[in-house]
């Protein structure tokens, strides 16, 4: 094993806190992983990893020697990609946010494969918080408003959002004409993934953004599961547009409170902040970009 695979190998663990997880994500035996670290230590002459029976952890001279291979490293990927019809390789590991990846990301996918054959793309599929270093993830695809100042992020759409009632709720509790004649009607709950706590309803009115948060005899803190839960008449409910257009035209959902909109949502690429950006994963954002424009631009002359 050279120098540079070495190199890669050793961030493979540190990253992964574990050996036989790092020999998974290479594709190399455990013994051939624990024996290239050997040698990169008896090469420099310093101990790189604190080892013990349940974890793996850099020491003060590992963390180094991890950061300056980590620059090493990009700047090769880097100088080997900017040759004139090189194309980015290897395994790019992206977590999703399911109902997104669904509708915009997956349909498109034999594009960006037929593109970037030599690309292994592995997605998990979550909304939860990510430790993209620990858990060997390259790039997060997240909804909402970015929190973590450990990331950078990328925004790649902004989606559209409405105010939804199933037609028994409507029945029910009657049709909400204004946000002063809310009084009496229920919400369902969704619950903060960050916090813990129940998100308001959000409207914007004459320019500005007002936060009502109505009773919720359910909350939820699934994507599937609030809006299930819309459809069953349980309460009123603020998704992106897109998810909802089959139910808006079968029926099943009514757009309520038109004319006061929700503020439109944000969707993020995040990657560590201690990374630079790699070509496969600049090339996945680049990407995402165009499909998400070209999926916006379609549904606006369809509207």
């Amino acid at each position: 094993m050279d120098r540079f695979d070495a190199m890669r190998v050793f961030c493979r663990v540190v990253e992964r806190r574990s050996f036989t997880l790092a020999a998974e994500d290479t594709g190399l035996p455990r013994s051939t992983v624990t024996d290239a670290i050997k040698q990169v230590e008896a090469r420099l002459g310093v101990r790189l990893l604190q080892r013990t029976t349940r974890h793996v952890s850099p020491t003060l001279d590992g963390e180094a020697y991890y950061q300056r291979c980590l620059r090493i490293l990009s700047d090769i990927e880097d100088a080997e990609g900017a040759f004139a019809g090189a194309k980015p390789k290897g395994v790019l590991r992206v977590d999703v946010h399911g109902t997104l990846a669904r509708h915009f990301v997956l349909p498109n996918l034999p594009s960006f494969l037929e593109t970037y054959p030599d690309i292994e793309l592995q997605i998990t599929e979550g909304d939860r918080f990510v430790d993209l270093i620990r858990e060997g993830i390259d790039c997060v695809l997240r909804v909402g408003t970015l929190q973590d100042s450990d990331m950078i992020g990328r925004r790649v759409a902004m989606l559209e959002e409405v105010t939804l009632a199933a037609p028994a709720y409507v029945e029910r509790f009657g049709m909400p004409a204004h946000l002063d004649t809310l009084d009496g009607h229920r919400m369902v709950g969704f619950r903060s993934s960050a916090t813990g706590g129940l998100l308001p309803l959000e409207f914007q009115i004459d320019g500005t953004v007002r936060e009502i948060t109505l009773p919720a005899t359910i909350s939820v803190n699934a994507a599937e599961s609030y809006f299930a839960a819309a459809k069953l008449g349980l309460g009123l409910i603020q998704v992106p547009r897109y998810h909802a257009e089959a139910a808006l035209r079968s029926g099943e959902l009514l757009h309520v409170l038109a004319d006061y909109p929700p503020t439109r949502t944000p969707v993020s690429m995040l990657y560590p902040r201690s990374r630079q950006l790699s070509p496969r994963v600049r090339v996945f954002i680049d990407w995402l970009v165009k499909v998400f424009a070209g999926q916006n631009a379609a549904e606006t002359e369809v509207g």
